[in-house]
């Protein structure tokens, strides 16, 4: 693909202004569209917030998270790819990366300097892969591809509930999880009953995994939630993804009584994180 200037890459399409900000939809480097929307929100700065698997732009859990870092920052959520009312099927966290780079360029074209990026559970692998492949300053092999650019990467990055490795399958969860994306039967149990559309493809190539994106986001900041009673990934994974960071500017939250991802996460945490990434 031939390089596009930043304005092709995540150009919007259609745009509306409701009582809340901003409503529009982005086309990602690759053509799909992804639906967006901008609350402003105190200070100068701006978070882009990523959803687990089968969430979307106005499902409440995410509501919750975007009303509590309104609180400290302009705050830019969307719907993934095969999600809510986002264009395309999910690939479960492979070419997510290219509609979370749109979301963080639209942040950026919107005037923010500052841009963190925060996700959960699938959308935490995503931030994690984002932040290793946009990096300040250079450009690399993917975007080069893509036709991106480094106005879309992230200042600081939080990752809560994110697998460290791909195809793990060690907790029911996950075993159900599985069956959902890679089973025909699974895949239409998860369009009808998580309005979720993902693709019945293999990934060729399989993209590099969180775990191998983690050092290259250094030296920009990065922070690890991951809680005890987390159904899906256990312990090994934030501690990890942990370990394969720069000490210097890495944190590691293992939080006690936290589930999995936005669901779980209360106000009291999601502000925590606020503080952390408007520092």
């Amino acid at each position: 693909m031939t390089s596009k200037g930043p304005g092709d890459f995540a150009r919007p399409c259609v745009s509306s202004i409701t009582s809340g900000g901003h409503r529009i939809v982005l086309l990602t480097a690759d053509g799909v569209r992804v639906e967006a929307a901008y609350e402003p929100g105190a200070g100068g700065a701006a978070i882009v917030l990523a959803h687990g698997f089968g969430g979307a732009l106005d499902r409440p859990a995410l509501r919750r998270a975007a009303e509590v870092f309104a609180r400290r920052a302009a705050v830019v959520t969307f719907s993934f790819r095969g999600h809510g009312r986002s264009g395309g099927r999910s690939t479960v966290g492979d070419r997510e990366v290219l509609d979370l780079a749109a979301a963080v360029w639209w942040a950026r074209a919107l005037g923010h300097r500052r841009v963190v990026t925060v996700g959960f559970s699938m959308g935490g692998s995503v931030v994690l892969r984002h932040g290793g492949l946009y990096v300040p300053g250079t450009v690399s092999e993917h975007e080069g591809r893509t036709g991106a650019h480094a106005e879309a990467h992230a200042d600081a990055v939080v990752s809560v509930s994110s697998p460290a490795r791909w195809f793990y399958r060690g907790t029911a969860p996950m075993r159900r999880l599985h069956w959902a994306v890679t089973r025909p039967s699974g895949r239409v149990v998860t369009r009808l009953g998580l309005r979720t559309r993902v693709l019945g493809e293999e990934w060729d190539p399989v993209p590099v995994p969180p775990v191998a994106a983690v050092e290259r986001i250094a030296p920009r900041p990065l922070l690890i939630v991951h809680g005890d009673r987390d159904a899906y990934f256990p312990l090994d994974h934030p501690r990890s993804l942990a370990a394969a960071g720069d000490p210097a500017s890495t944190e590691l939250w293992i939080e006690r009584g936290f589930g999995h991802a936005e669901g779980a996460a209360g106000v009291g945490l999601l502000e925590r994180i606020a503080r952390w990434a408007i520092r």
